[in-house]
């Protein structure tokens, strides 16, 4: 009795101590992140400004502005025009560069706060979440108290996925009432919208969709083949995620251009419908295939380290162990992301709305950064450059209600910019380098957003994203 009594003791005694070390971990990684709290800044950020001497990018046309002054009160654009009263306001003057709407990227995996900054920092002013977990209805709260300067963010509902489609971070829906369950339950937690995954049988997509409706919840869709693909061009649902999926699905990986055609009038007959394509996640498995220490690159010390060390990992394996069995892997990926730029192509043409996400935040995407490279395939399909910032302003503003007030300069929408030297509409590599970025009307500098990128990169928070990612396992399963 007594020796079980000295091994309780130790077991409880070894459990504490581990419980110390996690909350420790945690607030490290918390205090570590302090850069990005508002009041942490020095003088604090305004919200209420005069930008004068600036071009314009209004993005509700393809023009330019020029030389022309915008009044900011209480993060929301006042007025646009010549002769403004800047009286009481902090003037900013814009010296004749380019001001346009902060970027969206309406797919992202966020893994923690490091990743906001690198988003501030490459222009991106809003970002959708769509693998949501408590740490994100966190975030959101965080962000909304303004306690910390973030792209506005939306997240998505955990997962939902059919019965067979198992995995520790999915939830797998066994009967109709469950799925009603699971989207009233998530209204409730605060998720902005409900997430839709493989493996939905069309009893439980149909449970899914009704309950969306009455809770008022727009649904994402990662297509499911246990329904057709014409089965998401529901009203219910706001995006269809991944172009990939017209391959993988509709198409049965043939690169059928003729049956693309009868998907892209699917689109077409259902015009609330839009993709979002996510051309560079794709994109990255050739890259993966062409570069065997792509994983050593400095690039990746941008990544979460815990994502890097098991995510990235593993889908670098799994590629080049595939490359050595197949030789026509390469060759094939390769072709399949050219027809990707074909499917763009098309449904541009047809006048489909298309919104710019990349799936960051897992395998080598790197957050923020990827922006910039699925905005270049866009372009590669055809578009213009004006077509091209269209996905990634504007058009996002036509998909959920809660994004109405962002995409454009225009009155009574959030002053979320992105200050520029360059005209993008010219060239646009000058988003890769922004000299400004507003935030509901705060103003966050150069100098800082270079702060953002140092104190990203090879940033150490393994345990802490660890204890995050477990605490959802717990939690929603």
């Amino acid at each position: 009795m007594k020796i079980l009594k000295k091994v309780l003791v130790g077991f409880s005694a070894l459990i504490g101590l581990i419980l110390i070390v996690f909350t420790i971990s945690l607030i490290i990684d918390s205090y570590n992140t302090s850069y990005l709290k508002i009041e942490n800044q020095e003088g604090g950020y305004f919200n209420s400004y005069f930008i004068k001497n600036v071009n314009i990018i209004p993005m509700t046309s393809d023009t330019v502005l020029t030389n022309i002054n915008i009044k900011i009160v209480d993060g929301v654009i006042e007025s646009i025009g010549d002769s403004l009263n800047s009286e009481n306001l902090v003037v900013i003057d814009g010296l004749g560069n380019f001001l346009l709407p902060g970027l969206i990227d309406m797919h992202v995996h966020v893994w923690d706060n490091y990743e906001l900054g690198l988003y501030l920092a490459n222009g991106v002013t809003a970002i959708r979440n769509l693998w949501g977990q408590p740490m994100h209805l966190r975030i959101k709260e965080s962000i909304i108290e303004e306690e910390i300067i973030s792209p506005i963010f939306f997240t998505s509902s955990p997962k939902l996925t059919g019965p067979q489609f198992i995995g520790g971070d999915n939830i797998n829906l066994t009967t109709p009432e469950e799925a009603k369950e699971r989207v009233i339950s998530y209204k409730e937690r605060g998720y902005d919208f409900i997430k839709t995954y493989y493996g939905l049988t069309e009893d439980l997509f149909k449970a899914i969709l009704e309950q969306s409706e009455i809770s008022n919840m727009d649904i994402v869709a990662h297509p499911t083949p246990e329904v057709p693909y014409h089965f998401h061009f529901n009203p219910q649902i706001v995006t269809i995620e991944h172009a990939e999926e017209f391959v993988q699905q509709p198409l049965n990986y043939q690169l059928d251009s003729a049956k693309l055609n009868e998907i892209v009038e699917g689109y077409v007959a259902n015009p609330h419908s839009t993709l979002c394509p996510t051309l560079i996640v794709y994109y990255n498995i050739y890259a993966m295939l062409m570069d065997d220490n792509i994983l050593s690159s400095d690039n990746l010390d941008f990544m979460n380290p815990l994502i890097r060390m098991v995510d990235s990992q593993a889908q670098f394996d799994r590629w080049n162990s595939t490359k050595t069995e197949d030789s026509t892997i390469v060759e094939r990926i390769k072709e399949q992301h050219n027809f990707h730029l074909l499917i763009i192509k098309k449904l541009h043409e047809k006048g489909v709305n298309i919104v710019c996400g990349t799936d960051s935040g897992i395998g080598i995407t790197l957050p923020g950064y990827s922006i910039h490279q699925e905005l270049e395939f866009y372009k590669q399909s055809g578009m213009s450059n004006y077509e091209v910032l269209k996905t990634a302003t504007i058009n996002p503003s036509k998909t959920h209600e809660l994004m109405r007030n962002l995409g454009s300069i225009e009155g009574g929408k959030l002053a979320n910019f992105v200050l520029t030297n360059q005209n993008p509409l010219e060239d646009l590599k000058t988003l890769q380098n922004p000299i400004m970025v507003m935030v509901k009307g705060m103003r966050i500098n150069e100098d800082q957003l270079n702060l953002f990128e140092d104190k990203a990169r090879n940033r150490k928070n393994i345990i802490a994203s660890a204890l995050r990612y477990a605490e959802n396992l717990l939690i929603e399963r």
